[in-house]
This record gives structure tokens, C-alpha cells and sequence, in this order.
């Protein structure tokens, strides 16, 4: 059957996501052990470990439907955040939320303004509902230019999204530029604030998005436990907004979203604050070794508050599969437009020293 004749032209025009090979299938097809991923952002020291014993004592109940709801966990987390409970609305992660915001506000000549290079799936479900993504280019030091994003709002605008801190570049904006960019918002466009690495920043003058949500209805910031929570794979994340807003977003939620065991493993994580400080201490750390090596080997950085590093390796060609060959996987960033730029997520110790040790290797063999 054609389908290209029946499909929507502007999920046609889409580029399905290419996923990363699991290590497994890496170590197979390059004939290597150990190898190590330093690639998808995801926690060195993996989930809490209540975490982990409350899968375990779950597992028996996985034949039955999860809670519609997510009681449990919005309860939990509502306390934590000092939200009303139907201000949360929970997603398999933060691509669902945005799916949910994109399904609630987005049609056929509606435009939704972003900063690029940033998440990817912002044009993809932007796009997905016919709707059209306006990228904004990021400043030279590849942080979100606000003021660039105020220029390209039209009346046409629905959403305008501002990751902070940005991936693929770690940088960030600070509280007074931010505050002074979402005052200047017309009151009918959504502002949606992608916060999946909030808990790793480090600035001092960070802005306090949940603030905003007080002092601005139409104001969204998300979250996520796949992160320093280390759930990645269950997927769970979550939007915190008026709660008027959220009330349509659940219209668009399919009833059980959130399996059981994504729902208990988040709420056993948020009970274990040592767990988040250890995450947050091994992650400082290496992003302190990391940017010295790096600097010492002639290779620049970005200033990142997040959980990786953006590093220009434009000076060693073929780097990111000689990487590879040496077991080390990291994110090329070629399709972002870093042509031989890496994103390096920060690992234990001894695997950014594995990193650093193939890379000086890479640096010293003869072209």
C-alpha cells in the first residue's frame, strides 16, 4: 500500500529518531569488553538504591493496571515542590508532557518558538501536529539568546520553550535575564521551561521557575526522574503548572500513562536525598577533571550546569569512532550542527579517566 498518499505530509517530513546501540550490541559488533557510555546523560551511579528495593517488592503487582492518577507520587511530590496536587501532570518523561502541551495548543498554522541547537524534540512534536517550529539561533557562547526569542514571537505563537539548562551545551541562563524575558511575554502564549537537569546546576543566580508558575498562569516547567534520579528506563517525568492548564493536559493524557513500577521507583527516590547530593557531588567533580584535561589537551569546553560537557574535537578528526574502537561511546553532535563536537555525559571517575586516557591515545596517533 502507498502510504506516503494517505499519511499526514508533515509527519512524512519527519526524521524518525535514531536511538544509540545498547553497549551489548556495540561490544559484539566491535569484538571489545567493558565497553563504556558516556553518551545519554543518564546517572553513573544509576537509581537509589530504595529505589531499586521498591521495584523489587512491586514486581507482584505489575498484572494490574497502574494508578490512573499517580496518587502516591503526586502526593509525595507535591509536598516536595510546595505545589498544589493538581497543579502536577505526569508523563512517560518530559517528551510526553511536551506531546501533551503540543496535542492541547497546536494545529495547523500555529508556531512554536525554541532555541537551537537545543532538545530535539521540540520540532518533532511541534511538527507533529502541523504546526511550525521557529528555531532561534543560540548566542556565540551558545546560550540562549532571550532577547532573540522575544523578537520571533508573532501573534501566531502558541509556545515558546526555553530549555535551562540547555542540551546539547550545558550553559544556562541566569535569573535576571530570564525574569526580565518571561515579564515581557504576551499573557496568551505558553512558556514552557524544560528544567531535566535542574537538580545538577550550579550557578548561584539560577532562576526560580516554580515562581513563575506562581506569578504566570500560562507558564509550564518540567522535569524529570530520569536524570540524577536515575530511572531512565522506566520513564517518568513530570509538568508542574496552573492548575486550569493542567486540567486540559489531562483531557489529552491517556488514563495509564505511567506504569506502576516507574510510579513507585519515583516515589522511593524522592526519599533518598543522599542519594541526589552523592549524584550531585560525583557529577561536580567530574566536570571539574573533565574541563581541566580537556583544556590541558588544547580542546575547548562550554560552561555546563548540567550532567555533560559539549567539547570541540574538530583538531582530531574521526574521533568519535576511534572512541568507539577504544569502547568508549559518546554523542556526536554533526547532526546539531557542531560539526566535530562531542557531548561527553560525565561518568564515575575512573570512566572519565577512561575517556580522557583514549582521547590523549587518539591525539597521539600518527594521521
Amino acid at each position: 500500500m502507498a502510504f506516503e498518499k494517505i499519511v499526514k505530509p508533515f509527519i512524512a517530513a519527519l526524521t524518525p529518531y535514531k536511538p544509540g546501540k545498547p553497549i551489548e550490541e556495540v561490544e559484539r559488533e566491535l569484538g571489545i569488553a567493558q565497553a563504556i557510555k558516556l553518551a545519554s546523560n543518564e546517572n553513573p551511579l544509576g537509581p537509589s538504591p530504595k529505589a531499586l528495593a521498591a521495584l523489587q517488592g512491586a514486581l507482584a503487582g505489575i498484572a494490574r493496571y497502574p494508578d490512573g492518577g499517580c496518587f502516591r507520587l503526586r502526593t509525595k511530590l507535591a509536598e516536595k515542590l510546595a505545589v498544589a496536587p493538581e497543579q502536577l501532570v505526569f508523563g512517560a518523561g518530559c517528551d510526553e508532557i511536551l506531546e501533551l502541551l503540543a496535542k492541547a495548543f497546536l494545529g495547523p498554522g500555529d508556531e512554536v518558538v525554541y532555541g537551537w541547537p537545543s532538545f530535539a524534540m521540540y520540532p518533532v512534536v511541534v511538527q507533529g501536529m502541523g504546526a511550525t517550529p521557529v528555531p532561534v539561533p543560540l548566542t556565540q557562547d551558545l546560550v540562549y539568546d532571550l532577547d532573540a526569542l522575544r523578537a520571533a514571537i508573532t501573534p501566531r505563537t502558541r509556545i515558546v520553550f526555553v530549555c535551562n539548562p540547555n542540551n546539547p551545551t550545558g550553559t544556562s541562563v541566569g535569573a535576571e535575564a530570564f525574569d526580565r524575558f518571561a515579564k515581557s511575554l504576551p499573557e496568551k502564549v505558553v512558556l514552557g521551561i524544560d528544567e531535566a537537569y535542574f537538580e545538577y546546576v550550579q550557578r548561584s543566580d539560577f532562576p526560580n521557575a516554580l515562581d513563575w508558575v506562581k506569578r504566570r498562569p500560562g507558564t509550564v516547567v518540567l522535569r524529570t526522574f530520569s536524570k540524577i534520579y536515575g530511572l531512565a528506563g522506566v520513564r517518568v517525568g513530570y509538568g508542574v503548572m496552573d492548575a486550569e492548564l493542567a486540567g486540559y493536559l489531562e483531557r489529552a493524557r491517556h488514563p495509564f500513562n505511567v506504569n506502576l513500577l516507574a510510579q513507585v521507583a519515583a516515589c522511593a527516590a524522592l526519599e533518598d536525598d543522599e542519594h541526589v547530593t552523592r549524584s550531585r557531588d560525583i557529577n561536580a567533580r567530574g566536570v571539574a577533571y573533565l574541563t581541566r584535561e580537556l583544556a590541558q589537551m588544547g580542546l575547548r569546553t562550554w560552561p555546563t550546569d548540567a550532567n555533560f560537557l559539549l567539547v570541540d574535537t574538530g583538531a582530531l578528526p574521526g574521533v568519535c569512532d576511534a572512541l568507539l574502537a577504544r569502547g568508549v561511546i559518546v554523542r556526536p553532535m554533526d547532526a546539531f550542527g557542531f560539526r566535530g563536537a562531542l557531548r561527553i555525559t560525565i561518568g564515575l571517575p575512573e570512566e572519565n579517566e577512561r575517556f580522557i586516557k583514549a582521547l590523549r591515545e587518539i591525539g597521539e596517533t600518527p594521521k
